[in-house]
């Protein structure tokens, strides 16, 4: 294909791709350490060190796309003209157009997000209108990286194309960190022997697993993805616990002395590794089949190990540095089942619990059939 020069003479990834991936980092890292400020701190100011990272995220994006945009539409030597898209009079790839929404969206929300606490008062709640508007921000910023890096990889040389697939899962780590991070509330250790606990995780996570693996056309995709999942969480949780904190906001149940990191993360990895196997022995299956046998095996590997795992993380054994059982936020009332150690009972009925396993079930095959389309439909991007 004509005007890809920069693919074709020399083997590196462009400065912007890597600017954008700087910033999805930035807004899983900034998005994760403000929870964890939340529930150690509480609300601070406009200007707390997460909320920095978070806008590092807006700029960054913002300049990657806005570079593209501009070299594209009003640059002598405008190489990606040919491959590009026309939206208000301007050019360039459709995932900087995203991209660009999404950092404008995202930097709108703060002083929304700000306002916010000034007229309804100070709160450690994830889902909050300003945190919505963020997190559409964050998803396109997430969603315009993924689409610019596919239009790169897509056109890239034989020599280009391995590392810009490396950075492609990389980013694709990132899109299941947020994924997971918006539902936090949602998927504590104390909902995990309930079935609702896997219907949430499912909304979405088997479809970016497939979509991107078919994508990207690497061997070992979704066990990479839930890897740089498993490494960020595991970071967090080991790294913030060394910092000092104490609540500024009210009510305190419980001493905080330190930053409390969210739990350990989900053992992703084991379906994901199981469903890397399925996928590559079923390349010639039809799409309904080859996602109905993903699907159930992800929902039944999931379950055999995170059950089990959910029970050792309510034991003395997984309260310490490693496992962060013990971290419980200065909000939590005492008599909480998280701070008891506890399962919510969200389904009192066997009747109520089948019906919902059998959603998730469903949940996951659909989600594994929508992921393959995508993926299919991802490897014919080019602009």
């Amino acid at each position: 294909m004509a005007a890809i020069t920069d693919l074709e003479s020399r083997a590196r990834i462009p400065w912007y791709l890597w600017c954008a991936a700087l910033a999805v980092t930035s807004a899983y890292v900034g998005g994760y350490w403000d929870i964890a400020w939340h529930r150690s701190i509480g609300r601070d100011t406009f200007w707390s060190t997460p909320h920095m990272a978070i806008y590092a995220c807006g700029i960054l994006a913002g300049v990657a796309a806005g570079y593209l945009i501009f070299s594209t539409t009003f640059g002598k030597n405008a190489e990606h003209k040919d491959v590009s898209v026309r939206i208000w009079g301007l050019r360039g790839p459709l995932g900087a157009f995203i991209c660009a929404w999404g950092g404008v969206a995202m930097l709108a929300s703060a002083p929304f997000d700000d306002w916010w606490h000034n007229a309804y008062g100070l709160d450690v709640r994830i889902i909050s209108p300003p945190h919505m508007v963020l997190a559409a921000g964050f998803f396109g910023i997430e969603f315009g990286t993924v689409m610019l890096m596919l239009a790169f990889m897509n056109r890239a040389s034989a020599a280009l194309r391995p590392a810009l697939e490396r950075l492609f899962l990389y980013v694709g780590g990132t899109v299941l960190c947020e994924s997971l991070l918006i539902k936090l509330e949602s998927i504590s250790r104390s909902d995990q022997h309930n079935a609702r606990f896997y219907i949430v995780v499912f909304i979405g996570t088997p479809a970016i697993l497939a979509a991107l693996a078919i994508a990207s056309e690497r061997k070992w995709a979704s066990t990479i993805i839930t890897t740089v999942y498993s490494v960020f969480a595991l970071a967090f949780l080991w790294i913030l616990p060394l910092f000092p904190a104490e609540p500024k906001l009210g009510p305190v149940f419980r001493e905080v002395t330190h930053f409390s990191p969210w739990e350990f993360p989900l053992l992703l990895i084991v379906p994901a590794f199981v469903m890397d196997l399925i996928m590559q022995r079923t390349a010639t299956w039809r799409p309904v089949v080859r996602a109905l046998a993903v699907g159930i095996a992800f929902f039944a590997v999931f379950i055999a190990v995170q059950w089990p795992f959910a029970d050792f993380m309510m034991t003395p054994a997984a309260r310490n540095w490693f496992f962060g059982s013990g971290y419980v936020d200065f909000a939590t009332p005492p008599r909480s089942p998280l701070a008891r150690h506890e399962f919510f009972v969200r389904e009192p009925t066997g009747v109520m619990f089948w019906r919902n396993m059998a959603i998730a079930a469903l949940m996951a095959w659909f989600m594994a059939w929508l992921g393959m389309h995508l993926g299919r439909a991802m490897q014919k991007v080019r602009r």
